[in-house]
C-alpha cells in the first residue's frame, strides 16, 4: 500500500500540479494507494504519526514536496520498526534529491518508487535544543548554526509572503537557487561572525574565534544546492561537520562560490571533521535550522547521527 503525503503548496503551487498528474497516473496503472494534503505546517508529520501507528504492514510512506515535507514527515514517524519512504522532489531547494540523485522527472521518480528494486538504507540525523524544554528534530539532509540558517530563516518568511501573493492573485515564483543567492547575499553582509567550540564524540574540543556557520550533514548539499560537505555519505553512520571561520568576510566568497558550483577545493577557514555526534556551542545566540526549518535562535546544540534506519526507494 502506498500512502502519499502531498504539499501541494511546494514551489509556489507548483506541487499541486505535479500531483495531479501523478494521480492520473497511478489510477491508470491501477496502483492501490491513499493521499493526504498538506494543508498547514505540521500536517505532513502529524498525518505521518498517524500512519506509522496504524496496523497494516508493509506499506510505503511517499512525501511529494521539498526538503521541508520530508523533515515533517520524518519527524512523524515512530521507527520502532524500519520505514520505507519515498520521495517525489518539487520543492525550491531539493537538496535530498539532489544528494541521492533522483530523476528530476516526478513521473520518473513514481516508476521507481513503485519499482522496490531501487532502495538504499540511509541514516538520519537528532538535532537537541533547549526551548524551555529539551527539542529533538530529526533531519534528512543536515543542521546548522549561523549564516546557513540565517538563510533559511530568510527563505520560510520569502515562502510565506510568496504564498499570500498567491492568494491575492499577484503570483511570482523564483527558481530555488536564485532565492538562496539573493537571501545569500542579504545575509552574507549582515552576519557577524562568533566565538565557539565544538565537541566531538564527547572527546575532543576544538575552539575558533571567527564561525560564519557551522553545518552538520548526512548528505553533501543543503541551502538549495550548496555542496559544503562533499565527504558526506547518507549511509556510513557518521555526521560530516563543516565550520566556516575567517576573519575577513571576503574570505567566505570562494568558499560560496565553489559550494555553490559544487566543487571540492580546500580553502582557509574551512575545517571538516567526521564523527557521530557534536556539541557546539557559540557565545552568543545565533540562528539554528534542521533541513532548512526554522529551529530559532541558540547558543547550544547537539546533533547526532542515527545509522541505517530509513529504508529509502530511490
Amino acid at each position: 500500500m502506498y500512502y502519499f503525503i502531498v504539499n501541494p503548496s511546494a514551489n509556489g503551487g507548483h506541487g499541486e500540479k505535479v500531483w495531479r498528474k501523478l494521480e492520473r497516473r497511478l489510477q491508470y496503472l491501477g496502483i492501490e494507494y491513499k493521499a493526504q494534503i498538506t494543508g498547514a505546517p505540521g500536517d505532513a508529520a502529524m498525518y505521518a504519526a498517524c500512519l506509522a501507528e496504524q496496523d497494516q504492514k508493509p506499506f510505503v510512506i511517499v512525501a511529494v514536496g521539498g526538503d521541508g515535507t520530508v523533515n515533517e514527515v520524518l519527524n512523524g514517524l515512530s521507527f520502532d520498526e524500519p520505514v520505507t519512504l519515498g520521495y517525489i522532489p518539487v520543492g525550491r531547494g531539493n537538496d535530498l534529491a539532489r544528494s541521492l540523485k533522483l530523476p528530476r522527472s516526478p513521473d520518473k521518480c513514481l516508476r521507481r518508487i513503485l519499482d522496490s528494486r531501487y532502495h538504499i538504507w540511509l541514516d538520519y540525523g537528532v538535532l537537541s535544543y533547549e526551548n524551555q524544554s529539551p527539542v529533538h528534530r530529526r533531519f534528512a539532509v543536515s543542521s546548522g548554526m549561523g549564516l546557513d540558517a540565517a538563510i533559511c530563516h530568510d527563505r520560510l518568511e520569502f515562502q510565506k509572503k510568496a504564498r499570500r501573493n498567491q492568494k491575492s492573485r499577484r503570483s511570482f515564483r523564483l527558481p530555488g537557487r536564485l532565492v538562496c543567492m539573493l537571501l545569500g547575499i542579504r545575509q552574507f553582509f549582515r552576519t557577524r561572525p562568533v566565538k565557539g567550540y565544538l565537541i566531538l564524540d564527547g572527546t575532543r574540543k576544538v575552539e575558533f574565534n571567527h564561525i560564519y556557520f557551522i553545518s552538520a550533514h548526512i548528505h553533501p548539499y543543503e541551502a538549495g544546492g550548496f555542496r559544503f560537505a562533499p565527504k558526506a555519505d547518507g549511509s556510513d553512520g557518521l555526521l560530516e561537520v563543516c565550520v566556516v571561520h575567517n576573519s575577513s568576510r571576503l574570505g567566505l566568497v570562494p568558499v560560496l562560490v565553489d559550494a555553490l558550483l559544487g566543487k571540492t577545493a580546500s580553502h582557509r577557514g574551512v575545517r571538516f571533521y567526521g564523527c557521530k555526534e557534536a556539541q557546539i556551542h557559540a557565545e552568543r545566540p545565533v540562528p539554528v535550522h534542521a533541513d532548512g526549518e526554522n529551529c530559532y535562535i541558540q547558543t547550544d546544540i547537539h546533533v547526532r547521527c542515527i545509522e541505517k534506519t530509513i529504508r529509502m526507494l530511490v
